[in-house]
């Protein structure tokens, strides 16, 4: 059940770009070992708006041990579910890992295919490696939050942790470049992977752009400076977004307004025209698009094959027949929210096709019988007398 079915992996951390980077592992048929402290667990068991089933995306795919790490016992399990693991994913601050004696250069001297990926706001190096980084800090510190809303406005947030997300993409990116290297040598090796240079990665030429020509990028709203046509645009029950920002679609798509001379306009007949007249030509087709229903707009831009679209919330995608039929959306068999809907397993893989293969652990340490016991041979009554002394 998916390409990674071969490869166990132990994740340690909590909320989201550790646990994210084992959801996808997990989706691509890794087994996922979460460890998680005893008592609470991971926090994000408790995260969500309206219902608290954040953790049943991200822990999908996944065993539930409970060990405090804080404890030599603790540790000593960890090492040895980490001995027979592939993979440690890990998201604490800096030097935690070290102190606990499970520093990556000690547990790959026992097991040197170990792969480790570290996650941490500024990395394991430089002069900030120690510095507390949430993703919204490391959004600010990489250039994404200062260029998010509008330009009389404090800068604004995207709406979803989007520094955590993008580390753990990076994260699964590095492990699985580090898989081809064990591959070819049966050497592992350590990944590190910041925050915020997770975020710096995206910013596309904004830091190239001012070294080379002292331009700094500023918030600009809706719009991407010089790019025109390409926003959202008011209708008569609601909005719907248009890309035509290249000569062949804003040609089209003045045909398709019924006003096929615009296109030909010195004011807008090039790319560089356009995005200097962007303002008065977004108020232009956005008089046109307020005369029209959604309905309407949408069918225009169709049948011209112009890039465009709704704006979808979750009953959009959870109604349309497209999410439905690639299962960019999915029904959970779940015992507490039956037919749980959640996004589905991607990439898609033709030969070797991930799935959800379970649920998210209910409870903490669901699996302590089967990992600790069944693979590493401690008796019921060892599990007891350590869950009475906080080990487990």
């Amino acid at each position: 059940m998916g390409p990674l079915s071969d490869l166990k992996v132990v994740e340690m951390g909590q909320l989201i770009a550790g646990p994210f980077c084992g959801q996808l592992l997990g989706d691509m048929g890794a087994e996922i070992i979460k460890i998680e402290p005893p008592g609470a667990g991971d926090p994000m068991r408790v995260w969500g708006q309206g219902a608290p089933v954040w953790w049943e995306v991200i822990a999908r795919n996944k065993l539930s041990v409970s060990l405090n790490l804080r404890l030599p016992e603790g540790q000593a399990l960890a090492r040895r579910l980490i001995g027979e693991a592939d993979i440690l994913v890990e998201n604490f601050k800096p030097g935690a890992l070290e102190a606990w004696g499970l520093g990556p250069d000690a547990l790959r001297r026992a097991s040197p295919r170990l792969i480790v990926a570290r996650m941490s706001g500024y990395g394991q190096t430089g002069p900030y490696r120690e510095r507390a980084g949430f993703g919204g800090i490391a959004e600010a510190v990489g250039g994404w939050r200062r260029l998010v809303g509008e330009p009389d406005r404090p800068p604004s947030r995207m709406g979803v942790s989007i520094g955590d997300s993008l580390t753990a993409g990076y994260g699964v990116m590095g492990i699985l470049a580090a898989l081809h290297h064990r591959e070819r040598t049966g050497e592992g090796q350590i990944i590190d992977a910041a925050l915020y240079e997770s975020v710096l990665q995206v910013m596309e030429g904004m830091v190239a752009e001012y070294s080379a020509a002292g331009v700094t990028r500023e918030r600009s709203g809706a719009i991407l400076p010089g790019i025109a046509p390409s926003n959202v645009y008011p209708c008569a029950d609601g909005e719907y977004m248009i890309g035509a920002n290249n000569d062949s679609l804003f040609r089209r798509l003045c045909q398709a307004m019924g006003a096929p001379a615009l296109a030909d306009d010195p004011r807008y007949a090039t790319h560089v025209a356009r995005g200097r007249n962007q303002g008065e030509l977004d108020a232009l087709i956005g008089a046109w698009t307020s005369a029209l229903t959604i309905a309407e707009l949408e069918a225009k831009m169709l049948a011209a094959s112009i890039p465009a679209g709704r704006l979808y919330a979750p009953a959009d995608m959870v109604a349309d027949p497209h999410f439905r039929a690639r299962e960019a959306i999915v029904d959970i068999d779940h015992p507490k929210w039956p037919g749980l809907k959640m996004q589905g397993v991607f990439p898609k893989f033709s030969a070797t096709p991930g799935a959800i293969r379970s649920i998210a652990p209910q409870t903490v340490g669901e699996h302590n019988s089967l990992i600790l016991g069944e693979r590493l041979g401690l008796s019921e009554a060892d599990l007891t007398d350590m869950a009475a002394r906080g080990v487990i």
